[in-house]
């Protein structure tokens, strides 16, 4: 009898033609697992999965794959994000049988950020496969059955593969190039850095339909609220590959400063109705960093609530 292959909510969505929404949650820096699971009890019903970000800023947490578990047994589909940074190829191929072990059905592949970063600048890094390795790895694993060694996986992993992409870096000729060798590698969906710059993503999305991209990949837009006009300046000026226009930083010096906050919401909501216009958005990635009690709002105002009743 053949074997039934269990799909994630994210695949089923995507794959169903409806524009999908993601949002994220980092782990705590204790033992406790009570952070995470309050942050997925606010945002389970507005999202379709929830990212489990992978010791981000090189900072130590509670590891990703223990969180997405705590997320598993809610009931919420989580995605795994997964950094080469860490992780030798047997331990990265060890986490993604143990991922797929309890039903964990989504992985996010990433390069990570640099451990001079964190809180251990004198650790080793290992970066032994980089980002693309590892799509290639995970769908090996998945398609082939079989571990990087050549080995039989007597029952493979089956993971819906995501990668990250980054409309705004320089130079931006690459910035389609890029996403064309991530698409290569076998990533399936994708989500993106925050978009300040519509203008600019939305001509980063027509390189994307030049090249058809759009209909190998689903691309999630990813969307960060500005909490105040100090924020958005910190992201134009510190955060590499970041791209926060002088126009919407005029915008949130416009109001007082007790409703910077709900005005960061307001062009957050907006960018949304925006880009649920442009072909080849596939869906959101909405990433309120320690805000995550703003992303029902957010998904509600932009027209995405409820979401789909789907098997």
């Amino acid at each position: 009898m053949a074997e039934t292959i269990t799909r994630s909510r994210l695949e089923k969505i995507l794959k169903s033609g409806y524009q999908a929404v993601t949002s994220e949650c980092g782990p705590p820096r204790s033992s406790d697992p009570s952070h995470i699971i309050e942050k997925g009890e606010m945002i389970r019903n507005h999202v379709d999965s929830i990212n489990i970000t992978d010791n981000q800023t090189s900072v130590t947490r509670l590891c990703s794959l223990a969180a997405c578990i705590h997320l598993k047994q809610l009931g919420v589909d989580p995605v795994l994000q997964m950094v080469v940074r860490d992780r030798n190829r047997i331990a990265l191929q060890s986490d993604i049988l143990g991922a797929a072990s309890f039903g964990i059905n989504n992985v996010l592949c990433l390069s990570g950020d640099h451990q001079s970063f964190g809180d251990n600048p004198q650790a080793q890094n290992v970066f032994d496969l980089d980002s693309m390795q590892l799509i290639q790895t995970v769908r090996h694993m998945r398609d082939e059955g079989k571990f990087l060694s050549g080995d039989v996986i007597k029952v493979p992993p089956n993971l819906f593969v995501g990668a990250a992409a980054n409309p705004f870096g320089d130079p931006f000729k690459i910035r389609v190039p890029r996403l064309a060798k991530k698409v290569a590698c076998g990533a399936e969906f994708i989500q993106t850095q925050c978009i300040y710059n519509l203008d600019k993503f939305e001509k980063w999305m027509e390189g994307v339909r030049e090249r058809g991209l759009h209909e190998k990949v689903f691309i999630m837009a990813g969307i960060t609220p500005l909490r105040s006009v100090g924020m958005a300046r910190y992201l134009q000026k510190n955060v590499p590959g970041m791209d926060v226009p002088d126009a919407l930083i005029e915008r949130m010096k416009g109001v007082e400063k007790n409703q910077q906050a709900q005005e960061g919401i307001n062009i957050a909501v907006e960018s949304i109705q925006r880009l649920k216009e442009v072909k080849g958005v596939a869906g959101f990635h909405v990433m309120a960093i320690e805000w995550e009690e703003k992303v029902p709002e957010i998904v509600e105002r932009s027209g995405l609530y409820p979401r789909p009743q789907i098997d």
